[in-house]
């Protein structure tokens, strides 16, 4: 199943992304889950949000979001230079914000400042992710998908008996 692949090629990506928690903080940057609900009205989407610090001179890796997911971003402190898809740099300050659509390339994501640090809000509209073991709770379906502990993601619909 090309999905199952797809699904679990992310989950390993994230999970080594998450497996780094030193060089991300040597990086200057810090991400936070903050929210996560079921969309009610929206079969098969959820809403997740989370908080990014950026230490002074702080940046994040390139990257690109998954095709599935709808990306809000807010400035609530200090400046954040961004660079979406083919998109020219801007720095958007506190209380500016912007989109990214899905399988957006995230090129540039960093703090404007040297000296100040930075905090962003990112909320993302994605498909909804299941565990296929019961215990284990998805940490970040907006970040592709994880399982803490090393559990299977799969997309809803299908489960294995």
């Amino acid at each position: 199943m090309e999905i199952k692949s797809a699904l679990r090629a992310a989950g390993a990506a994230f999970a080594i992304a998450l497996a780094a928690p030193a060089a991300a903080r040597e990086r200057g940057e810090t991400v936070a889950p903050h929210f996560e609900r079921v969309i009610p009205n929206i079969p098969g989407k959820s809403l997740v949000a989370v908080v990014v610090d950026y230490a002074p001179g702080g940046a994040s890796l390139p990257h690109t979001h998954a095709k599935s997911a709808f990306i809000f971003a807010y400035v609530v402190s200090g400046g954040i230079e961004s660079q979406v898809n083919d998109q020219p740099k801007r720095v958007y300050h506190a209380g500016e914000s912007w989109y990214e659509t899905p399988g957006s390339s995230h090129r540039v994501s960093r703090n404007a400042s040297a000296t100040e640090p930075a905090k962003l809000l990112a909320v993302f509209v994605v498909e909804i992710l299941v565990a296929v073991e019961p215990q284990q709770p998805i940490a970040g379906g907006a970040a592709e998908a994880f399982v803490p502990g090393g559990g299977e993601v799969i997309a809803p619909g299908e489960v294995e008996n």
